[in-house]
């Protein structure tokens, strides 16, 4: 029974539920001062407590894929699975399984598209990742066999899964839709998670003594997906995309690396990494380090370039909006930036899956092929 499976979820919520009753029939026989007494109320209080606190938890990350499977939980996810396809494979991405997407005839992969489940090695961070790429129908159709497209690198929040990009937010059936739409043209979407070091949330920094994560999507990443695929060399032909830390990740990489990323968009993106338990030390008393990694910082020090940037927020709901509209000001020309600010949306999914489609318009505008 997985994680995520309505089986567990149900098996929670039926124990609380038990718990519960048990409690209220049981109370009365443990109302003396004996210490059996004592205990029974303490157990059954604890007891109903941990399932419902359970239940809620695992509706929560069902709803927003935290966290896969059970090892992904309780940070044992070692494996990377098994190589089968050597074909689209290189150095530094092989392919380990394939999907199709669930539309008519999406067993073809130049009807449907194709989703490759694929482990990244980079070759000066030295860090391996899991991921998913989604390539579009055009790819794989002969008229368009020696035909670049343009790819973005699309990153979820914190501690999430590459699978949320997929199943939650639906980024390759958005992709595929709004190009048959003829609102969008074909893109390669590369669908990774920022925790590259699990667990540890290193908001790709390049932490000194330790993983280099800004290295590895601003450097190795890129290069590991114009290796493989048909994708070109130039700023234009390449952006970055997130949300929550993933949009953090995708503003202040885009702002450090103008020479690879032509755009950048961030959902609900924070604009300084936090100090936490989760991060730990990310910058060991390096200040110039930490001034780098703050976006706000690090856009002050940009040369303008003609970098492209979308950022979003709500008025009501979203903590970021002051900073938001800070960015926004910050923004110099030849540099551009656009935004969307909703009336009302929290920090979730279902926010982020009211702004993803006009944003991947927006983002097939500023790349191209």
């Amino acid at each position: 029974m997985g994680l995520t499976s309505n089986t567990v979820l149900a098996m929670a919520i039926i124990a609380g539920v038990l718990l519960f009753a048990a409690t209220v029939w049981f109370w009365p026989k443990l109302s003396g001062r004996s210490w059996r007494s004592v205990l029974g109320r303490i157990g059954l209080l604890l007891a109903t407590q941990l399932a419902l606190f359970s239940a809620v938890g695992l509706a929560a990350n069902k709803s927003f894929l935290f966290y896969g499977s059970w090892a992904d939980l309780f940070g044992q996810e070692t494996s990377i699975g098994k190589v089968v396809d050597h074909g689209m494979s290189s150095d530094d991405i092989k392919v380990v399984d394939k999907q199709k997407l669930d539309v008519p005839g999406g067993a073809k992969p130049q009807v449907g598209g194709q989703i490759l489940k694929v482990a990244i090695t980079g070759q000066k961070s030295k860090i391996t990742s899991p991921g998913y790429v989604w390539l579009p129908p055009e790819y794989f159709q002969p008229q368009h066999k020696d035909q670049n497209f343009p790819a973005s690198i699309i990153l979820t929040g914190y501690p999430g899964t590459a699978e949320n990009l997929i199943k939650g937010l639906n980024y390759p059936m958005t992709a595929f839709k709004q190009a048959k739409a003829g609102k969008m043209k074909p893109m390669i979407l590369v669908m990774l998670r920022p925790t590259v070091a699990p667990p540890r949330d290193t908001e790709c920094v390049d932490i000194p003594g330790g993983p280099q994560t800004e290295t590895f999507f601003a450097e190795d990443l890129p290069q590991a997906i114009q290796d493989t695929f048909r994708v070109g060399k130039e700023p234009r032909n390449m952006g970055f995309i997130g949300n929550s830390t993933g949009g953090y990740c995708a503003l202040k990489i885009a702002a450090h690396y103008p020479q690879t990323f032509g755009a950048a968009a961030g959902l609900s993106a924070y604009y300084e990494a936090p100090d936490d338990p989760t991060t730990g030390d990310l910058f060991h008393g390096d200040e110039k380090l930490k001034a780098r990694a703050n976006v706000l910082e690090s856009l002050k020090a940009k040369k303008p370039t003609g970098t492209s940037f979308l950022v979003t927020s709500s008025e009501q709901g979203e903590p970021n909006l002051g900073d938001t509209k800070k960015f926004i000001k910050l923004v110099k020309g030849p540099d551009r930036v656009s935004s969307i600010i909703l009336d009302s949306g929290g920090h979730n999914f279902n926010t982020w899956r009211r702004e993803i489609p006009p944003m991947l318009v927006w983002m097939s505008q500023r790349i191209q092929a």
